[in-house]
């Protein structure tokens, strides 16, 4: 049997364990997995990492900012690969080596915006992935608008890629769910598309409508659809009794976003887990006015972090977290963006550094408060 071939040692590092912290840890990457963990004095030959972090390769299940790089200004659209390779890039120095992209999967007369280019922008992520352009391993997430009318075919083209790992079942109909709050959702579209009351009347006008002919049965179907591809399922935005009844009797897998503690409360009660923005932890509560994620941590019902629309805040959310919430250690609070969201989605290859597992790792170093990432590896290849 050949021996596996040594392609890095590590030294004199806080290595962040699933369950521990090594303060004076070493490691052993062989055929890019880690092959052997110990503490103290280190074998031959180790890069020293200077007292640094060495933590799991973040593991994000819930980022839409590629529409960022594919469209940086409104009706500029760039490049579809050239938006995904600089995404990308801005993924790995964030920490990131597992990511699932989330594509909107709804499509709208009038609308100007990025609804419609799922397909267009999961090409463009598989010829950049073919091409050997990618930083970070990439799935794909279907964040599905429930209510809209050609939902189900494109859900139905999309769902027979084999990257597919996540299904988002959405309804951002005005009035309920993260928008409860109609003025608060106004005040969103006013200032994005700067569209006047009456516009707004007739466009929630419109949403209320589809709501009504089309969100049961697009539902049923899309729940069908997630079953026959074996893909697992997320809620979102969940609010009130009726919210909860309804992912567990899906069997939902996570629970994006709950609004208010009671809900977030059943939700993991039910053994589903609960994904929380990161930036709502570094901001100290919800821009929308909905339940704060450290509020959820306290009381014990916080399971997945998620980066949603700021990459840089999963790093700085993960270590803030134990000051924000004493009770949860360095571990566990790295657990929130690695191995469980790995796991969730049946990626229990990576999110922890183990021995065995993918040597998919960053080097943080810490200073003034703030996180910076000195170096990052996926699978032991150095990437960032």
């Amino acid at each position: 049997m050949q021996e596996p071939t040594v392609e890095l040692i590590l030294s004199n590092a806080r290595i962040v364990l699933a369950d521990r912290v090594i303060e004076r840890g070493w490691l052993v990457v062989a055929d890019g997995r880690i092959a052997e963990i110990g503490e103290d004095a280190a074998p031959r030959g180790a890069e020293d990492l200077a007292g640094d972090l060495l933590v799991p390769g973040l593991v994000e299940l819930h980022t839409d900012h590629l529409e960022a790089h594919f469209m940086p200004r409104p009706e500029v659209y760039w490049d579809p690969v050239a938006a995904v390779v600089s995404y990308d890039s801005q993924l790995a120095i964030s920490g990131m080596t597992t990511v699932l992209d989330s594509l909107r999967v709804w499509r709208e007369e009038g609308e100007d915006d990025q609804e419609g280019q799922a397909d267009l922008l999961a090409d463009a992520i598989a010829t950049a992935r073919d091409a050997d352009l990618l930083r970070a391993d990439h799935f794909l997430h279907l964040r599905c608008e429930i209510p809209m009318p050609m939902m189900i075919p494109d859900a139905d083209r999309l769902l027979r890629r084999p990257d597919v790992r996540l299904v988002s079942l959405m309804d951002h109909t005005p009035g309920q769910r993260q928008f409860r709050d109609e003025e608060k959702l106004r005040t969103y579209y006013r200032g994005k598309k700067g569209m006047s009351n009456a516009e707004l009347d007739v466009f929630f006008a419109s949403r209320h409508e589809f709501q009504a002919r089309y969100a049961e049965e697009n539902r049923r179907r899309l729940v069908e659809l997630a079953r026959a591809y074996a893909v697992p399922m997320a809620s979102h935005d969940d609010t009130i009794e009726a919210h909860v009844a309804e992912a567990v009797e899906l069997g939902i897998a996570i629970a994006e976003f709950p609004t208010t503690s009671a809900a977030a409360e059943q939700l993991h009660a039910a053994g589903i887990k609960v994904l929380m923005g990161a930036p709502n932890l570094v901001r100290g509560g919800s821009h929308s006015g909905n339940v704060a994620t450290a509020d959820l941590a306290r009381v014990g019902v916080l399971d997945i972090m998620s980066s949603d629309y700021l990459p840089a805040s999963l790093l700085l959310a993960a270590l803030r977290l134990p000051d924000v919430v004493p009770g949860i250690d360095l571990a566990a609070a790295v657990r929130t963006v690695t191995k469980t969201p790995a796991e969730t989605v049946g990626l229990a290859d990576r999110g922890e550094i183990a021995v065995g597992k993918r040597a998919d790792m960053v080097r943080v170093h810490e200073a003034a408060g703030v996180p910076a990432t000195r170096a990052v590896w996926r699978c032991g290849r150095r990437v960032a």
